[in-house]
């Protein structure tokens, strides 16, 4: 797991510094992790259960849907 955390520190650190930037910091890590464990396809509402059931998150479905909708996630610099 440590390869994972070198690969997902770069990424994180295109968010911004700000409170909402920061959460979106550790949801999209958690996010790519559940993408990437072979638990589940990537469908967002199994993506959802897999931070639930094999991370432990407690997420209710409306924000996890609502943060993956949303349209200020730096995806341009994060594709870099």
């Amino acid at each position: 797991m440590f390869i994972l955390k070198d690969l997902l520190s770069p990424l994180q650190a295109q968010f911004s510094n700000t409170k909402q930037g920061q959460k979106r910091k550790v949801w999209f890590a958690y996010t790519l992790l559940a993408v990437v464990i072979p638990f589940t396809s990537s469908i967002t509402s199994n993506l959802l259960r897999a931070l639930q059931t094999l991370i432990g998150l407690d997420i209710q479905s409306q924000r996890f849907y609502a943060f993956m909708a949303s349209p200020t996630l730096p995806w341009k610099s994060l594709w870099c």
